[in-house]
């Protein structure tokens, strides 16, 4: 099938992290996974205890390094840095997660760190929330970093394809009402698909936005992971609606109506 008039390829690399399962209020939810990095144990204990409750999935570091190790191993949609580490700085932290990522990145502050706050924002932090501070607006900014990215990389915080439902921001798939569980690769390739919904994305883009450019997987192996994705979400897998094949291209979701 080739593609339409509308449609153009991406083979750009594509930054979408792969997000666990969380079941809430009887719906599928990929839990949007959120990387403290912060050395005070109390805030990482406070955090442990209330982001998962409001539906995301916690990430600990206590330093500069262990941050790096995360950043590379579970792939967090979202940071929160607080500027002040024992073994780095965190303004040269932000700069480091800059050079390669749009990760959102809130920064926790102190109420003495007024300079400090301007200079992570001109580095490319999202916001920042000082330190001590109320939940529910964290969880605000949290939850408005995320939909802003979805933004950014140019889609809608919520798509709606002919009764398939995707919200990017809460992570729940429904289709005419009914949700949807799927795993975190499955999830990843729709997010992907989704926020570039409309537009080709080749076999290579899906591959490495998935998997990292660094891990080889032939075209087949997306596939699998394409028919399990039709089983769930298509009225007839046979004769796919949603997702679309663009022979020896690559894939497209449907645009939204």
């Amino acid at each position: 099938m080739a593609p339409g008039p509308s449609a153009f390829f991406v083979n750009l690399p594509i930054s979408v992290a792969p997000l666990p399962m969380m079941p809430r209020d009887g719906a599928a939810v990929q839990a949007p996974r959120v990387l403290v990095i912060d050395d005070d144990s109390s805030i990482r204990r406070l955090l442990r205890a209330c982001l998962p409750a409001q539906g995301f999935h916690l990430i600990e570091a206590e330093n500069g390094q262990a941050m790096r190790d995360r950043l590379r191993d579970s792939a967090p949609d979202l940071c929160l840095l607080d500027l002040g580490l024992p073994d780095a700085d965190g303004l040269e932290l932000i700069q480091q997660i800059r050079r390669g990522s749009l990760l959102p990145i809130i920064v926790l502050s102190a109420r003495d760190q007024e300079q400090s706050k301007i200079t992570a924002l001109n580095l490319g932090a999202d916001d920042y929330v000082t330190k001590p501070f109320a939940m529910g607006e964290l969880v605000a900014r949290i939850r408005t970093a995320l939909r802003h990215q979805v933004q950014v990389q140019g889609g809608q915080a919520r798509i709606d394809i002919h009764g398939l439902a995707i919200d990017l921001t809460e992570g729940r798939v429904t289709v005419d009402g009914r949700p949807i569980r799927l795993s975190a690769t499955e999830y990843k390739i729709l997010r992907c698909l989704a926020i570039h919904a409309g537009r080709v994305l080749t076999h290579r883009a899906l591959i490495e936005a998935v998997w990292g450019s660094k891990v080889l997987r032939d075209h087949q192996y997306l596939r699998v992971y394409i028919r399990s994705l039709r089983l769930r979400l298509e009225p007839d897998p046979g004769r796919p609606i949603y997702i679309l094949t663009e022979s020896g291209v690559g894939y497209r979701l449907r645009a939204p109506d």
